[in-house]
């Protein structure tokens, strides 16, 4: 365990907001001082000031004695469970950038594709339909976790090498899931995103080995997990140093049978509330039914979500995995002409 994960058992933190005015030796001076408590300082540079996040066992410290410091405005313990995660911790929106595309304020960012990688012809045609649509981000399953072990698992590295390929010759950016802590270096070197999976929300091991990668992460929330267990899986990430991270609503299991999930999109106002994390709807998974996807999708947009994850397929009826929920080219132009028609009176551009 790092002295980041070690420090955030305590469960507790403390925030240092600086005055707009405060020299870099003056936060550096804090963040020595901090130090010297034995803490762990996480510097949250925002656009007209610094502030610095504690974690540790702060309970012992008084605030007073880091509001006397040259330059702190003033000292704010943290309350929420999760601490790097709460905008109480980072009151600023975080910005997660991806080559030609980004997930934060005043963007809906669309990712699109199938749920799996079946063949090199079908990812490459897709990928140059979503890039003649203007979306910039492909989703595509290479190992595919399946209730049933009959089902198709995915082609596994050999997916992975076709993403690689298409994501080199069309330029579009790729997100895929991982699904062992094993795979990481070899998924790394194949995509732009991380996807870790509603069944791996709570794979502590696989968190924490993500929490080290280079690349962001996109983090769906488990089938039953609460808001306080989401973020605290979001946690797990920041805490060790992986600050890009995007959350991912999927649905929730409930006694709902009319779809395959229920899509909470009541989660995402608190989230927004709550977390300064980006946050977006996956209304594919969320009703399992591609006739409710376009609905949906508008609703989370409506809701304040960061953007959506669709299911696109070339052609549904012949998917390895997750057709009746995929929508075809014409319905995803469809959608995405919904979408444009309601993005700009909310002040958001799809991305």
């Amino acid at each position: 365990m790092t002295r980041n994960a070690a420090a955030l058992r305590n469960d507790q933190a403390m925030l240092i907001v600086m005055k707009s005015q405060a020299s870099a030796d003056q936060v550096e001076h804090v963040l020595r001082a901090i130090r010297d408590h034995g803490l762990t300082p996480h510097p949250l540079p925002g656009a007209t000031r610094t502030a610095i996040g504690i974690t540790g066992n702060t309970g012992a410290i008084d605030p007073a004695s880091f509001e006397a410091l040259p330059g702190v405005m003033e000292a704010i313990r943290v309350t929420r469970p999760y601490k790097l995660a709460s905008r109480e911790m980072h009151p600023d929106d975080t910005v997660v950038s991806l080559p030609h595309t980004r997930f934060g304020p005043g963007t809906f960012t669309i990712v699109a594709g199938p749920c799996s990688v079946e063949n090199e012809e079908m990812i490459f045609r897709t990928a140059e339909f979503l890039l003649s649509r203007g979306v910039r981000l492909m989703r595509a399953g290479a190992f595919k976790p399946r209730t049933s072990p009959y089902s198709f698992q995915g082609l596994e590295f050999e997916g992975l090498e076709i993403l690689a390929r298409v994501r080199h010759k069309t330029g579009i950016a790729v997100v895929t899931e991982v699904l062992d802590a094993a795979h990481v270096t070899a998924v790394e070197a194949a995509v732009d995103m991380l996807q870790v999976g509603a069944r791996n929300m709570q794979n502590f091991s696989l968190l924490k080995r993500l929490a080290r990668s280079s690349l962001p992460v996109l983090l769906k929330r488990g089938m039953s997990a609460t808001l306080d267990e989401w973020l605290m899986a979001a946690e797990y990430l920041l805490a060790d140093g992986n600050r890009q991270v995007v959350l991912c609503e999927r649905g929730v299991r409930t006694f709902a049978d009319h779809t395959r999930n229920t899509l909470d999109l009541s989660i995402i106002p608190p989230v927004r509330r709550y977390s300064h994390l980006p946050i977006i709807a996956d209304p594919s998974h969320g009703t399992g039914m591609r006739d409710y996807v376009p609905a949906m999708a508008l609703a989370a947009l409506a809701a304040g979500a960061d953007g959506i994850m669709l299911e696109v397929h070339p052609e549904p009826e012949k998917a390895l995995s997750d057709g009746a929920q995929s929508l075809d080219f014409a319905g995803f132009d469809r959608v995405l002409e919904s979408l444009r028609k309601i993005a700009e009176p909310l002040g958001r551009a799809i991305h």
